[in-house]
């Protein structure tokens, strides 16, 4: 049970250590790259709803024409 618990505490002392590596964004930096995330949606969206719409129209040609 002492073996356990040791396991435990040095995984989090591990964890801990690791943490103290890392280097953090500024806010600034966090604000930049969540505006860019949004805008890069936005656009990957637009581009996809219009694709759809356009293969929908196709399509839709597609099958008047055969009847």
């Amino acid at each position: 049970m002492k073996k356990l618990f040791g396991k435990i505490i040095g995984y989090f002392k591990e964890s801990w250590l690791e943490l103290s590596k890392v280097v953090w964004p500024t806010r600034k930096q966090a604000l930049e790259m969540t505006l860019a995330v949004l805008l890069l949606s936005l656009i990957v969206g637009v581009f996809l709803g219009l694709l759809d719409f356009g293969l929908q129209k196709g399509l839709t040609q597609l099958i008047n024409l055969k009847k």
